[in-house]
């Protein structure tokens, strides 16, 4: 399997191009344009005695707050340091030892797998199909799993990402819940990776899998709340899984800003409509005006980044070096699985920089 990186590594573009922070765009990383709450904002300014002391182990506030929202028990809640935590803790957490994951998608399903020595099978979307996540081949491959053969061999987990990233094609729920059943008759765990699903709820299956017993939701404050750097992510599940995937986590693992900032912006409502909408009416710009770049093909997206394909002749590489130099980060795919060599992802922001990344494209390609 190929090794993919990722995006939102300014400080290293930074060193590199010898700029400031400032001077960069990065489309690199799909963070929403509209920046954190200013309730979080507010959050974290009013609280600078929390510095003075170890954060809550229990993240009790936030797991309150996420169990009324999604109408769970607290218990059946965990939060990590970002969604990727949860994900390294999971395969140790449910002893998996073969998972199947739906791509082409995240690369640290599959390096969480390695890192705990367990294996890994992948079906990949239909480039002719838009990327649609394959969920008719993943049922029919659930179908032949059987408890004959070796330990290894058995496939014990399957993992979607929904909606998924880098393709942005989202699934709709009744379709996850069908893979999600099928899981459940063989006694296999079911993780469905939500961290873009703020922007696509219809595809969310939080609230409808709340039965279901041998499944992990997870979900992130890194997108659409806009706190990358704070690190907060979050796993619901039933409270016999979650006992054990909190055995797996280091303890103060989520600092106490990063606590306080979440449960602010989960509450501020008003900046959640405002980026929904700004997302959704610029994301239908943005995606009309890469469109119309000469051999372009561009997919349509749920979430707030897009997926596209360069022209013939052109490399995604090369053109994201190229990019980089006039210090546009966006992220080349040409690695991960399944994807084209002309294959990029990139985000949503404002008007003003969605433009000018465009005209820089433009001049790029014409020089391909």
């Amino acid at each position: 399997m190929k090794a993919n990186g990722h995006g939102g590594d300014v400080y290293a573009a930074s060193r590199e191009l010898h700029r400031g922070l400032n001077r960069l765009i990065d489309f690199s990383a799909s963070i929403n344009p509209l920046g954190p709450s200013p309730a979080a904002w507010r959050a974290i300014t009013k609280s600078p005695h929390l510095l003075q002391h170890y954060p809550d182990p229990t993240c009790w506030a936030l797991r309150n707050v996420l169990a009324s929202r999604w109408r769970r028990p607290p218990d059946h809640i965990v939060v990590g340091n970002g969604s990727s935590e949860l994900i390294y803790a999971l395969p140790q957490a449910l002893d998996l030892h073969h998972l199947l994951v739906i791509g082409p998608t995240f690369s640290e399903y599959a390096n969480a797998m390695t890192r705990c020595g367990g294996r890994v099978t992948m079906i990949l979307a239909e480039r002719q199909q838009n990327y649609s996540p394959p969920l008719a081949e993943a049922l029919r491959l659930l179908k032949g799993v059987g408890s004959n053969s070796p330990r290894r061999e058995r496939i014990d987990g399957v993992i979607l990402c929904n909606p998924n990233s880098p393709t942005g094609q989202g699934c709709e729920a009744d379709a996850v819940m069908r893979v999600v059943s099928a899981a459940e008759r063989h006694r296999l765990w079911m993780i469905v990776d939500e961290t873009f699903a703020e922007f696509y709820e219809s595809g969310s299956i939080l609230l409808r899998a709340a039965a279901s017993r041998r499944v992990i939701v997870l979900r992130s404050l890194t997108k659409f709340y806009g706190l990358p750097g704070l690190r907060v992510g979050y796993a619901v599940t039933h409270d016999h899984v979650s006992r054990q995937l909190r055995q797996q986590l280091p303890p103060w693992s989520v600092n106490a800003v990063a606590q306080i900032a979440a449960v602010a912006a989960l509450q501020d409502d008003g900046h959640a409509r405002n980026t929904l909408s700004f997302v959704t009416k610029e994301r239908s710009r943005f995606t009309r005006l890469l469109a119309e770049l000469p051999g372009c093909v561009v997919y349509p997206s749920v979430a707030n980044f897009i997926f596209m394909e360069l022209p013939v002749g052109c490399h995604a590489k090369k053109v994201a070096a190229m990019l980089r130099k006039d210090g546009l980060l966006i992220r080349d795919c040409s690695r991960i699985s399944g994807l084209h060599p002309r294959s990029i992802r990139v985000a949503v922001t404002s008007m003003q920089q969605n433009d000018r990344l465009v005209k820089a494209l433009s001049r790029v390609l014409m020089h391909q």
